[in-house]
């Protein structure tokens, strides 16, 4: 008789297994599974910034791989959310920094469900020749939905922003985040099939041939990928180079209330600049061509107060160079976000308004609901932010700057679109202050490093608070200042205008894996449904 593949969802009993000892053995045999899960996705947190362990993303997926193989969809979808509990309780701990654990615990259960499904699904495709292809496919699907929904998406946490110091960063460059992020998947799972395949022909004296090139090629193709995509990043200037000046002012305080002192905020960013000014004339600093200020810098509208717009007008008359502020204003009855170009003659010329605004900080989605249930939430965010539509580059000094702005950063498309549009350089200007001395800044600071290979471009990410950082296109940190100090980075950057293929390509990399992942689960399935009959005969 020939033996069947076991139908999609019902668990490989063809493999041997070991009879515990004891009953007692037995019940921590079947906890295993679970044990190992959550720990690997505690290890995948520990690769992420601020430390520089990016390679343990490698066992974790490893780890992942074992527990999902072989298994049914249901053991699945719980595996792969004890792995996304493991994951992401710690890495999102920031977001209850003010506001207390109940926000932060819902937004981690809610984002571990979409790796749950992923689960799911990896258990389902583990039964395939070559699985771990379909399984790295799954796992970009899966950040591709995240990214989108609910309230438009929440990207934090995509495997990519892990891997800003580590062998695979070049493959930003190929493909963007999907294509990182899908390499590293790819090369953990393969790591366990490989491992796998070793023990298996150490056991028999027997090595199945098509399995541990599968496993080989899991491992082999993603590294030679990235050595091979190496000459995609350069830190050469294309278009010359320009002075720029980074402003970190400080705050009175950390915290929600940080801009509640008036004009505090404004009064340090404009201090530091001018301070900067001082060194300047004195020759103990480069003359900047422009100068850039962090998001909410100027904690009350210029617009629509004439003080605060003198204190601008001084600073930026003392530094003799254009300025982008970041500030909150209010025009047309709309709350906006905004980055102003201001010119030490001609004051205000242009403004970007951000476009990705951030659900339960910027504005409060399903507001009625949550009043019902806690109107202090509500009270948080009195007055929705309204989206701007357009892409903000400012031409500063004669350089296209592009402007993303905190949160944006997080977003493939908020980024590529300033590239798009003529950016030469791009800025970040954040606001960190809300989250104190937590590991968001560190995260948030990566993100910038991967985006700076990804487009082959200067990254400036200004920070109420810090850390404050100039990065090269290559990625490397060249400056940072300290948290909670007033500082000042001035240094010539490279110019560039040439377009990776991740530009270039921008969405398609991210849908190919997607349909590959499709395929992948609509195979398995289709193997199931013959088995089944199969067995049914």
């Amino acid at each position: 008789m020939t033996a069947t593949a076991p139908p999609v969802g019902e668990p490989d009993r063809t493999q041997p297994r070991n009879t515990p000892a004891s009953p007692a053995a037995a019940r921590l045999l079947r906890l295993l599974p679970a044990a190992v899960a959550a720990l690997c996705g505690v290890l995948l947190y520990v690769s992420f910034p601020p430390r520089t362990l990016w390679w343990l993303a490698l066992p974790a997926f490893a780890g992942l791989g074992w527990a999902l193989r072989g298994r049914g969809w249901k053991a699945g979808l719980g595996l792969g959310y004890l792995f996304g509990l493991g994951f992401l309780l710690p890495l999102l701990v920031w977001t209850g920094v003010e506001v207390g654990p109940g926000p932060w615990l819902a937004l981690a259960t809610i984002e571990a469900v979409f790796v749950a499904l992923v689960g799911a699904g990896v258990a389902v495709v583990s039964r395939l020749p070559g699985w771990p292809l379909w399984a790295a496919a799954l796992w970009t699907a899966g950040e591709a939905a995240r990214a989108r929904v609910p309230f438009e998406g929440f990207p934090w946490g995509k495997i990519a922003f892990g891997q800003a110091d580590g062998l695979f960063l070049p493959l930003a460059a190929v493909g963007g985040t999907p294509v990182l992020g899908f390499a590293v998947v790819l090369c953990g799972f393969g790591l366990h099939e490989a491992v796998r395949a070793a023990v298996r022909a150490r056991r028999t004296g027997r090595i199945r041939r098509s399995a541990a090139a599968a496993a080989l090629l899991s491992v082999a193709v993603p590294v030679l990928g990235a050595l091979a995509a190496r000459p995609l990043v350069s830190a050469e200037a294309e278009d010359g180079t320009a002075t720029v000046a980074v402003i970190q002012g400080n705050v009175p305080r950390a915290g929600l209330d940080f801009n509640a002192q008036r004009r505090a905020v404004l009064d340090y960013h404009a201090r530091e600049t001018e301070r900067l000014a001082a060194e300047v004339e004195a020759g103990k600093a480069d003359r900047p061509d422009f100068v850039l200020w962090p998001e909410n810098s100027s904690d009350i509208d210029p617009f629509a107060n004439a003080d605060a717009r003198a204190v601008i007008d001084r600073a930026a008359r003392a530094i003799g160079a254009p300025i982008s502020v970041g500030g909150v204003v209010e025009r047309d009855g709309k709350l906006l976000n905004e980055q102003i170009l201001w010119d030490p003659a001609k004051g205000p010329v242009d403004t970007y308004d951000k476009r990705q605004i951030q659900p339960f900080g910027e504005y409060l989605p399903l507001r009625s609901l949550i009043g019902a249930i806690n109107d202090e939430w509500t009270s948080m965010v009195s007055q929705d932010f309204s989206r701007g539509t357009e892409p903000g580059v400012f031409t500063m000094a004669g350089t296209e700057v592009g402007l993303v702005t905190c949160y944006e950063a997080a977003f493939d498309w908020a980024v590529r679109s300033e590239v798009t549009d003529g950016a030469q350089l791009i800025s970040v200007p954040s606001n960190n202050a809300t989250f104190d001395r937590s590991e968001m800044t560190y995260q948030q600071l990566a993100m910038s490093r991967v985006r700076a290979v990804e487009h082959s471009r200067t990254v400036t990410v200004p920070v109420t608070s810090g850390v404050s950082a100039i990065i090269m296109p290559d990625g490397r940190i060249t400056q940072k200042t300290g948290m909670f100090v007033a500082d000042s980075l001035v240094q010539e950057v490279p110019l560039r205008s040439s377009q990776t293929p991740a530009t270039r390509l921008g969405v398609a990399p991210e849908i190919v894996l997607v349909l590959v992942a499709a395929g992948g689960l609509g195979w398995a399935v289709a193997a199931g449904v013959r088995g089944r009959r199969a067995g049914g005969v």
